[in-house]
């Protein structure tokens, strides 16, 4: 599968236990405190989502998504550092928000890292709105780092 331009898009498919070596792969590459084998192995058991995009290399991106009563919530979502910038995880978002609408949710709720302007700028064009900051949220090189927590109705 080529990269996508403004004509195609990438396939997004579910993904299940037997994808998790190139999940792990994809976040080990794109992460600098990546989930462990252990983390994605409950979110599998307790039935969180797995959608991913691949082409003929394998995984290029993934996210993860757990509906609890009436929301959302988008707990991971991965692109392959040589995918980044080519609108995969526009893509994927797209899709999550299309699903969260079809399953009845109100709204769909993430965490980002304060540090991260290019997903905070994508999850802003997406609509999503800042409701708070989670206080020493994620690992980091000089200790933690917070989490700012989005929100995006859906009805």
């Amino acid at each position: 599968m080529a990269p996508p331009n403004a004509d195609q898009s990438w396939s997004i498919q579910p993904l299940t236990e037997q994808d998790l070596p190139a999940m792990l792969t994809v976040e080990r590459q794109a992460h600098s405190h990546p989930w462990s084998e252990g983390i994605f192995r409950d979110c599998l058991r307790s039935g969180y989502r797995f959608a991913g995009i691949a082409d003929h290399r394998g995984l290029r991106a993934f996210c993860v998504v757990t509906n609890q009563f009436d929301e959302a919530h988008l707990v991971n979502i991965c692109v392959s550092p040589e995918c980044q910038g080519q609108g995969l995880g526009r893509q994927l978002l797209a899709y999550l928000i299309k699903r969260a609408k079809n399953d009845g949710m109100e709204r769909l709720l993430l965490e980002v890292r304060r540090s991260n302007k290019k997903a905070l700028r994508l999850y802003r064009s997406a609509g999503f709105e800042r409701i708070g900051v989670r206080r020493g949220y994620y690992p980091s090189a000089q200790g933690r780092e917070d989490a700012v927590v989005l929100s995006l109705f859906l009805l």
